[in-house]
């Protein structure tokens, strides 16, 4: 059953994909959060604002109705590449994910396992012990002084910085899968030399596998933010200094499968109600035509249920509230 039809069939409400990942290839998503429930109100996330900022775990999405999208899935489709907890909002939020990621290597003991996480809550041991059986820890670190941790990442009250940085150390030394830390560059805030050195210093102390330089692709939660040029970029990784440093490229057009003759509409809404996309995007992530897609968007444009962000990269798409 190829993405479309099983979107349209099936309707999952909590997995969405297998999407193509600039990062994990074919990724099929868990949301354990509802839309925009995170610790963080980050200026760059591309699902919108935060709705619901909070530090609160608790069962978020029930471990029942999540459990049995998985066991449907898993009996029904081929392994994705990765199965990664993501979505609009904090996964760890949910306090039942290490149950969860439980019931997933009980059924598919080989499956690799991702979780892209602000890694906020690291600093509580219990939460690092439900996630010792994730293969791939994602995490993120914007800023490692609190002045420009509130700047980018506008985080819940009670979060600072340092609190941050010791959770992603103390995780760090106790797991044993791989982590590819993610550093998000805004220019003119956290690319001036005295924040490059101090999150720096903290990499040192995590260790991370990879370290995964990013910067704005989509629009953000603010319209004056402007993407990190190369050069920019270039002179981020020569200031940290590092080994298996890279600077994350755009998703790539190779698919393992092209998807037709579906419902066309019900996927590109789904699609974009999780993050912005271009025409280019959308033929990506569906394996359609651009003027089919721009076809749809068209449609969707004047039923007024999306509607278009003008970007660098070109013009987003994202669900009208």
């Amino acid at each position: 059953m190829d993405v479309i039809e099983f979107m349209k069939e099936r309707k999952y409400k909590y997995l969405f994909g297998p999407v193509p990942s600039r990062r994990l290839g074919q990724s099929l998503g868990v949301d354990l959060v509802p839309r925009k429930v995170c610790t963080l109100d980050c200026v760059y996330c591309e699902s919108g604002q935060t709705t619901k900022k909070t530090v609160e775990r608790k069962e978020y999405i029930r471990y029942d109705d999540i459990t049995r999208e998985l066991d449907d899935w898993f009996a029904t489709n081929s392994d994705p590449d990765y199965l990664t907890f993501s979505g609009a909002g904090e996964p760890t939020l949910n306090s039942r994910i290490g149950d969860i990621i439980q019931h997933i290597k009980n059924r598919k003991p080989h499956l690799q396992v991702a979780l892209i996480t602000n890694g906020t809550l690291l600093s509580d041991p219990g939460l690092r012990e439900e996630l010792m059986d994730v293969d791939l820890l994602l995490p993120s670190l914007d800023a490692a002084t609190q002045e420009v941790f509130e700047k980018i990442n506008r985080p819940a009250g009670g979060l600072t910085s340092e609190e941050y940085a010791d959770g992603l150390v103390a995780f760090s030394r106790e797991f044993t899968g791989e982590m590819w830390l993610e550093v998000f560059v805004l220019p003119r805030i956290n690319d001036h030399e005295q924040e490059i050195r101090a999150i720096r210093e903290v990499i040192l102390k995590i260790g991370p596998d990879r370290i995964q330089v990013n910067t704005l692709d989509r629009p953000g939660t603010e319209e004056n933010l402007v993407a990190a040029t190369a050069e920019e970029l270039e002179y981020f990784v020569k200031m940290l200094d590092m080994d298996h440093v890279e600077i994350i490229a755009s998703p790539g057009e190779n698919r393992k499968e092209r998807h037709a003759n579906a419902d066309i509409r019900d996927a590109i809404l789904s699609t974009i109600s999780r993050r912005p996309c271009t025409a280019v995007d959308l033929g990506q992530s569906l394996g359609l035509p651009e003027d089919e897609i721009n076809r749809y968007l068209e449609m969707l444009k004047a039923e007024n249920s999306v509607i278009p962000v003008r970007q660098e990269r070109g013009l987003f798409y994202r669900l009208k509230n």
